[in-house]
Protein backbone atom coordinates (compact mmCIF):
# COMPACT_ATOMS: atom_id res chain seq x y z
CA UNK A 1 0.00 0.00 0.00
CA UNK A 2 1.26 3.03 -0.97
CA UNK A 3 -0.31 5.68 1.67
CA UNK A 4 -3.73 5.13 0.99
CA UNK A 5 -6.48 6.99 3.23
CA UNK A 6 -9.83 7.13 3.06
CA UNK A 7 -12.86 6.64 5.20
CA UNK A 8 -16.36 5.25 5.30
CA UNK A 9 -19.90 6.58 7.40
CA UNK A 10 -22.38 4.42 8.85
CA UNK A 11 -25.14 3.80 6.41
CA UNK A 12 -22.52 4.18 3.34
CA UNK A 13 -21.83 1.33 1.07
CA UNK A 14 -18.51 2.07 -0.80
CA UNK A 15 -17.65 0.13 -3.96
CA UNK A 16 -14.04 -1.21 -3.71
CA UNK A 17 -12.24 -1.71 -7.31
CA UNK A 18 -9.31 -2.20 -8.73
CA UNK A 19 -7.37 -4.79 -11.30
CA UNK A 20 -6.20 -7.67 -9.85
CA UNK A 21 -2.86 -7.30 -7.27
CA UNK A 22 -4.07 -3.40 -6.87
CA UNK A 23 -4.42 -4.03 -3.10
CA UNK A 24 -8.00 -4.77 -2.31
CA UNK A 25 -7.99 -7.46 -0.54
CA UNK A 26 -4.71 -6.53 1.54
CA UNK A 27 -6.18 -3.58 2.24
CA UNK A 28 -9.36 -5.40 3.32
CA UNK A 29 -7.70 -7.78 5.42
CA UNK A 30 -5.38 -5.13 7.42
CA UNK A 31 -8.78 -3.32 8.23
CA UNK A 32 -10.05 -6.78 9.68
CA UNK A 33 -7.39 -7.18 11.48
CA UNK A 34 -6.36 -10.22 9.63
CA UNK A 35 -2.93 -8.60 8.39
CA UNK A 36 -1.10 -6.00 10.66
CA UNK A 37 -0.12 -2.83 8.48
CA UNK A 38 3.76 -2.19 8.82
CA UNK A 39 2.86 1.58 8.69
CA UNK A 40 0.08 3.90 9.19
CA UNK A 41 -3.17 3.98 11.42
CA UNK A 42 -6.31 1.83 11.29
CA UNK A 43 -9.27 2.83 12.90
CA UNK A 44 -12.96 1.48 13.18
CA UNK A 45 -15.52 3.21 15.20
CA UNK A 46 -12.50 5.59 16.77
CA UNK A 47 -10.88 1.90 18.05
CA UNK A 48 -7.06 1.30 16.49
CA UNK A 49 -7.09 -1.85 14.91
CA UNK A 50 -3.70 -2.97 16.18
CA UNK A 51 -4.87 -1.78 20.20
CA UNK A 52 -7.92 -3.48 20.21
CA UNK A 53 -7.83 -6.14 17.76
CA UNK A 54 -10.47 -8.49 19.45
CA UNK A 55 -13.42 -5.58 19.71
CA UNK A 56 -12.93 -5.00 16.60
CA UNK A 57 -13.61 -8.34 15.55
CA UNK A 58 -16.90 -7.74 17.29
CA UNK A 59 -17.99 -4.85 14.70
CA UNK A 60 -16.56 -6.55 11.64
CA UNK A 61 -18.61 -8.67 9.38
CA UNK A 62 -15.87 -10.46 7.09
CA UNK A 63 -16.53 -12.19 4.07
CA UNK A 64 -13.06 -13.04 2.68
CA UNK A 65 -12.43 -13.71 -1.16
CA UNK A 66 -12.09 -17.66 -1.13
CA UNK A 67 -14.98 -17.43 1.44
CA UNK A 68 -13.23 -20.89 3.29
CA UNK A 69 -15.83 -22.95 5.14
CA UNK A 70 -16.12 -26.47 6.60
CA UNK A 71 -17.51 -28.60 3.80
CA UNK A 72 -18.47 -31.37 6.50
CA UNK A 73 -20.16 -29.08 8.53
CA UNK A 74 -24.50 -29.04 7.73
CA UNK A 75 -25.56 -25.13 6.75
CA UNK A 76 -27.62 -24.39 9.91
CA UNK A 77 -24.71 -26.64 12.58
CA UNK A 78 -22.00 -24.02 10.62
CA UNK A 79 -24.31 -20.70 11.47
CA UNK A 80 -24.53 -22.54 15.17
CA UNK A 81 -20.89 -22.35 15.48
CA UNK A 82 -20.10 -19.17 13.96
CA UNK A 83 -22.65 -17.35 16.22
CA UNK A 84 -20.82 -19.60 19.45
CA UNK A 85 -17.72 -18.02 18.08
CA UNK A 86 -19.36 -14.50 19.07
CA UNK A 87 -20.97 -15.89 22.15
CA UNK A 88 -23.96 -15.99 20.93
CA UNK A 89 -26.07 -18.96 22.16
CA UNK A 90 -29.21 -20.53 23.03
CA UNK A 91 -32.54 -19.33 22.44
CA UNK A 92 -30.73 -15.89 21.02
CA UNK A 93 -28.61 -18.34 18.59
CA UNK A 94 -31.91 -20.23 17.45
CA UNK A 95 -33.87 -16.81 16.84
CA UNK A 96 -30.76 -15.81 14.92
CA UNK A 97 -29.98 -18.69 12.53
CA UNK A 98 -33.63 -18.29 11.88
CA UNK A 99 -33.45 -14.85 10.57
CA UNK A 100 -30.13 -15.24 8.84
CA UNK A 101 -31.09 -18.60 6.87
CA UNK A 102 -34.20 -16.31 5.98
CA UNK A 103 -32.60 -13.28 5.13
CA UNK A 104 -29.45 -15.10 3.06
CA UNK A 105 -31.98 -17.37 1.23
CA UNK A 106 -31.02 -20.71 2.92
CA UNK A 107 -34.23 -22.32 3.81
CA UNK A 108 -33.99 -24.98 1.47
CA UNK A 109 -30.31 -25.79 2.19
CA UNK A 110 -30.13 -25.29 6.12
CA UNK A 111 -30.11 -29.22 6.59
CA UNK A 112 -27.50 -29.86 3.52
CA UNK A 113 -23.95 -30.62 4.42
CA UNK A 114 -22.03 -26.84 2.68
CA UNK A 115 -19.86 -29.51 0.53
CA UNK A 116 -22.92 -30.39 -1.31
CA UNK A 117 -23.96 -27.08 -2.31
CA UNK A 118 -23.47 -25.32 -5.19
CA UNK A 119 -20.87 -22.82 -5.31
CA UNK A 120 -23.43 -19.81 -4.98
CA UNK A 121 -25.40 -21.64 -2.03
CA UNK A 122 -22.06 -21.18 -0.19
CA UNK A 123 -21.54 -17.67 -1.04
CA UNK A 124 -24.21 -17.50 0.75
CA UNK A 125 -23.39 -19.17 3.70
CA UNK A 126 -20.08 -17.39 3.94
CA UNK A 127 -22.35 -13.66 4.05
CA UNK A 128 -24.70 -15.59 7.04
CA UNK A 129 -21.38 -15.91 8.37
CA UNK A 130 -20.57 -12.31 8.20
CA UNK A 131 -24.10 -11.20 9.32
CA UNK A 132 -24.61 -13.48 11.65
CA UNK A 133 -23.56 -11.32 15.31
CA UNK A 134 -25.26 -8.26 13.30
CA UNK A 135 -22.04 -6.37 13.07
CA UNK A 136 -21.59 -2.37 12.26
CA UNK A 137 -18.68 -2.64 9.60
CA UNK A 138 -19.17 -5.12 6.69
CA UNK A 139 -16.03 -6.08 4.83
CA UNK A 140 -17.31 -8.06 1.86
CA UNK A 141 -14.64 -9.19 -0.68
CA UNK A 142 -16.54 -10.51 -3.89
CA UNK A 143 -19.72 -11.29 -2.01
CA UNK A 144 -21.81 -12.22 -5.51
CA UNK A 145 -18.87 -14.56 -7.09
CA UNK A 146 -20.33 -17.43 -8.20
CA UNK A 147 -23.71 -16.50 -8.18
CA UNK A 148 -26.30 -16.36 -10.84
CA UNK A 149 -28.26 -13.31 -12.12
CA UNK A 150 -31.21 -13.86 -9.98
CA UNK A 151 -29.06 -14.80 -6.87
CA UNK A 152 -26.77 -11.80 -7.49
CA UNK A 153 -29.84 -9.47 -7.32
CA UNK A 154 -31.38 -11.09 -4.48
CA UNK A 155 -27.64 -10.43 -2.35
CA UNK A 156 -27.90 -6.78 -4.05
CA UNK A 157 -30.86 -6.33 -2.63
CA UNK A 158 -29.52 -7.75 0.73
CA UNK A 159 -26.45 -5.88 1.02
CA UNK A 160 -28.89 -2.90 0.14
CA UNK A 161 -31.21 -3.43 2.77
CA UNK A 162 -28.56 -3.95 5.55
CA UNK A 163 -26.75 -1.03 4.33
CA UNK A 164 -28.67 1.52 5.74
CA UNK A 165 -27.71 0.61 9.03
CA UNK A 166 -24.55 -0.29 8.55
CA UNK A 167 -21.28 0.52 6.88
CA UNK A 168 -20.18 -1.61 3.98
CA UNK A 169 -17.26 -1.95 2.09
CA UNK A 170 -17.60 -4.18 -1.16
CA UNK A 171 -14.67 -5.55 -3.25
CA UNK A 172 -16.21 -6.49 -7.31
CA UNK A 173 -14.68 -6.79 -10.68
CA UNK A 174 -18.81 -6.27 -11.79
CA UNK A 175 -18.60 -2.67 -12.23
CA UNK A 176 -22.65 -3.07 -12.80
CA UNK A 177 -22.95 -4.23 -9.29
CA UNK A 178 -21.10 -0.79 -8.05
CA UNK A 179 -23.63 1.32 -9.96
CA UNK A 180 -26.46 -0.36 -9.29
CA UNK A 181 -25.95 -0.72 -5.09
CA UNK A 182 -22.67 1.39 -3.63
CA UNK A 183 -23.15 5.12 -2.73
CA UNK A 184 -19.54 5.49 -3.11
CA UNK A 185 -16.34 4.43 -5.17
CA UNK A 186 -12.46 3.75 -4.62
CA UNK A 187 -10.39 2.74 -7.28
CA UNK A 188 -7.19 1.92 -6.58
CA UNK A 189 -4.05 0.69 -8.71
CA UNK A 190 -0.82 -0.34 -7.64
CA UNK A 191 -1.52 0.31 -3.86
CA UNK A 192 -2.70 4.16 -4.42
CA UNK A 193 -6.14 5.28 -4.36
CA UNK A 194 -6.23 6.79 -7.61
CA UNK A 195 -10.08 7.39 -7.59
CA UNK A 196 -12.81 8.48 -4.25
CA UNK A 197 -15.92 9.71 -5.54
CA UNK A 198 -19.68 9.35 -5.72
CA UNK A 199 -21.06 6.83 -7.88
CA UNK A 200 -22.98 9.27 -9.73
CA UNK A 201 -20.41 11.63 -10.35
CA UNK A 202 -17.21 8.90 -11.10
CA UNK A 203 -17.59 8.96 -15.22
CA UNK A 204 -17.47 13.01 -14.89
CA UNK A 205 -14.82 14.32 -12.51
CA UNK A 206 -12.32 11.66 -13.06
CA UNK A 207 -12.66 11.75 -16.62
CA UNK A 208 -9.66 13.18 -18.52
CA UNK A 209 -11.53 13.53 -21.89
CA UNK A 210 -15.16 14.05 -22.89
CA UNK A 211 -17.25 12.58 -25.98
CA UNK A 212 -19.93 15.07 -27.29
CA UNK A 213 -22.87 13.45 -29.84
CA UNK A 214 -23.84 16.09 -32.06
CA UNK A 215 -27.21 14.66 -34.68
CA UNK A 216 -27.57 17.14 -37.81
CA UNK A 217 -29.84 17.73 -40.17
CA UNK A 218 -27.82 17.14 -42.83
CA UNK A 219 -24.51 14.83 -43.20
CA UNK A 220 -21.25 16.21 -42.93
CA UNK A 221 -17.93 14.39 -43.63
CA UNK A 222 -16.40 12.73 -40.94
CA UNK A 223 -12.71 14.23 -42.74
CA UNK A 224 -14.08 17.73 -41.99
CA UNK A 225 -14.68 17.18 -38.54
CA UNK A 226 -11.36 15.58 -38.12
CA UNK A 227 -10.28 19.32 -38.91
CA UNK A 228 -11.26 20.53 -35.77
CA UNK A 229 -8.03 20.72 -33.69
CA UNK A 230 -10.57 20.12 -30.28
CA UNK A 231 -11.16 16.58 -32.05
CA UNK A 232 -9.15 13.70 -31.10
CA UNK A 233 -11.34 11.27 -32.66
CA UNK A 234 -15.03 10.99 -35.25
CA UNK A 235 -17.16 7.99 -34.83
CA UNK A 236 -20.33 8.69 -37.33
CA UNK A 237 -23.49 6.43 -36.46
CA UNK A 238 -26.81 6.22 -38.28
CA UNK A 239 -29.06 9.14 -39.05
CA UNK A 240 -26.74 11.69 -39.29
CA UNK A 241 -25.29 11.40 -35.72
CA UNK A 242 -21.19 11.87 -34.93
CA UNK A 243 -19.72 10.91 -31.77
CA UNK A 244 -16.69 13.53 -31.25
CA UNK A 245 -14.23 12.49 -28.84
CA UNK A 246 -11.82 15.28 -27.41
CA UNK A 247 -9.00 15.18 -24.42
CA UNK A 248 -10.00 19.19 -24.08
CA UNK A 249 -10.61 19.97 -20.42
CA UNK A 250 -12.71 22.91 -21.38
CA UNK A 251 -16.42 21.88 -22.49
CA UNK A 252 -16.20 21.87 -26.67
CA UNK A 253 -20.29 22.13 -27.24
CA UNK A 254 -19.19 26.28 -27.51
CA UNK A 255 -16.78 25.01 -30.12
CA UNK A 256 -18.67 22.62 -31.98
CA UNK A 257 -22.13 25.06 -32.40
CA UNK A 258 -19.76 27.91 -34.04
CA UNK A 259 -18.46 25.51 -36.31
CA UNK A 260 -21.79 24.22 -37.48
CA UNK A 261 -22.90 27.64 -37.42
CA UNK A 262 -19.89 28.76 -39.92
CA UNK A 263 -20.37 25.60 -41.91
CA UNK A 264 -24.28 26.11 -42.19
CA UNK A 265 -25.02 23.46 -40.77
CA UNK A 266 -28.77 22.67 -39.11
CA UNK A 267 -27.83 21.07 -35.02
CA UNK A 268 -30.97 19.38 -34.15
CA UNK A 269 -29.11 18.08 -31.17
CA UNK A 270 -25.79 18.48 -28.99
CA UNK A 271 -25.18 16.25 -25.69
CA UNK A 272 -22.31 15.49 -23.83
CA UNK A 273 -22.22 11.64 -23.30
CA UNK A 274 -20.86 10.41 -19.72
CA UNK A 275 -18.68 8.05 -19.49
CA UNK A 276 -20.13 4.58 -17.61
CA UNK A 277 -17.71 3.45 -14.50
CA UNK A 278 -16.21 0.99 -16.94
CA UNK A 279 -15.17 3.06 -19.03
CA UNK A 280 -13.31 5.45 -16.13
CA UNK A 281 -12.35 1.91 -14.94
CA UNK A 282 -9.91 1.65 -17.82
CA UNK A 283 -8.91 5.39 -18.23
CA UNK A 284 -7.40 5.09 -15.13
CA UNK A 285 -6.04 1.68 -14.65
CA UNK A 286 -5.35 1.33 -18.44
CA UNK A 287 -7.04 -2.33 -18.00
CA UNK A 288 -10.03 -4.22 -16.68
Amino acid sequence: MDHISFSIATGEIVGFIGPNGAGKSTTMKMITGFLPPTTGEITVNDLNNMDHPMEIKRIIGYLPENNPLYPEMYVKEYLEYAAGMYGIRGHHAKRRIAEIVEMTGLTREQHKKIGKLSKGYRQRVGLGQALIHDPEVLILDEPTSGLDPNQIIEIRNLISSVGKEKTILLSTHIMQEVEAICDRVLIIDRGKIMADEKAGSVGTSNSTSQTIEVELQEKHPVEEWNKLEIINEVRELPGNIYLLASSSPDDIRPSIFNYAVEKGLTVLSMSRKEKTLEEVFREITGKI
